[in-house]
């Protein structure tokens, strides 16, 4: 069983895009955090050689999004140190943060997933393969920094879209089929020491205007969220099925969130599986949770307690 911990850092910021959202969840995790009896201290972690900040505490809750707090580089680093740090380990956290290798394992177990290019070149190619409704994004990121959602592609909108991508997040880009439906989420949790998975309530997401970018994301009123989805009982399973699966395929721990589209006939496609979700107040895990009864500090305090280094 691991130690109690009462003096604990909540890591957020960094120097990426997702700075100002990061900065959002970690006062909203530190605040949880201290109404559930924790000393919390929100930390904003500018650099990775900064993160010696923790020594003397008893543990850190990571609430970095993208880049090299989420991706593996964090988790590395405190596990160094020694630290007891919430979420998924290195490789988890670097394996799902490369949405490209990630699907290789999704589809290992069974998950279906859009038919995809990795970095692509060729527009011939890329309609051929992936028809004229696609979406490219880095293969790196999130909070849909650098997705482009293209209805018709041309030569010229697809080369604007790389670009975008690639000087959204230095590094790969991918390129999807376009997949007509719902915006599904599904968070996953492991609430109990043994580490069994178990899938939160299904969220719908129906952004007022355009689709679930980064203002629909986070600005307050401008989505709704459905929770639990009106969808079917047997497709609600499925989904949490498939969120699950999906963590236990990239070895997460503690808790996740998983994206999926949902077609008007029932199909589900995972898109990408989030290891440091956003915890703001308009974000998805604490909605999830509190569809179940949970509240934001006994979620906290649950992901908290099972810190590992």
């Amino acid at each position: 069983m691991n130690k109690i911990m009462k003096h604990v850092a909540v890591l957020c910021g960094g120097d990426g895009r997702e700075r100002e959202v990061s900065l959002r969840s970690g006062k909203a995790v530190a605040d949880a955090l201290n109404e559930a009896g924790f000393r919390a201290v929100m930390i904003d972690l500018l650099r990775l050689e900064d993160a010696d900040c923790v020594k003397g505490y008893e543990g850190a809750f990571i609430a970095m999004h993208g880049d090299w707090g989420e991706g593996g580089q964090l988790q590395a680093k405190l596990a160094e140190l020694g630290v007891p740090y919430t979420g998924s380990d290195p490789h988890a956290s670097a394996l799902a943060m490369d949405k490209w290798e990630a699907q290789r394992f999704f589809e290992r177990a069974g998950i279906p997933v859009p038919k995809s290019i990795f970095i692509p070149k060729n527009y011939d190619d890329v309609v051929r393969k992936l028809g004229s409704d696609i979406v490219v994004k880095p293969c790196s990121g999130g909070s849909t920094v650098g997705v482009s959602i293209i209805h018709g592609l041309t030569p010229q909108n697809l080369n604007e879209a790389l670009e975008l991508a690639r000087e959204s997040y230095a590094g790969e880009v991918m390129a999807e089929e376009y997949i007509a439906g719902r915006e599904i989420t599904c968070a996953v949790w492991e609430k109990n020491a043994d580490g069994k998975a178990e899938a939160l309530p299904v969220i719908e997401i129906k952004p007022h205007e355009g689709y679930y970018d980064y203002s629909n994301k986070y600005t307050s009123g401008a989505t709704e969220y459905i929770v639990p989805a009106e969808i079917p009982d047997d497709i609600a399973a499925m989904i949490g099925d498939y969120a699950v699966k999906a963590h236990e395929a990239l070895g997460c721990r503690a808790y996740s969130r998983s994206d999926f589209r949902l077609t008007p006939e029932g199909k589900a496609y995972i898109l990408e599986v989030n290891t440091a979700p956003g915890m703001t107040a308009t974000s998805l895990v604490p909605k999830a949770a509190r569809a179940i009864g949970v509240s934001m500090s006994d979620f906290v305090k649950t992901i908290m307690n099972m810190a590992k280094v």
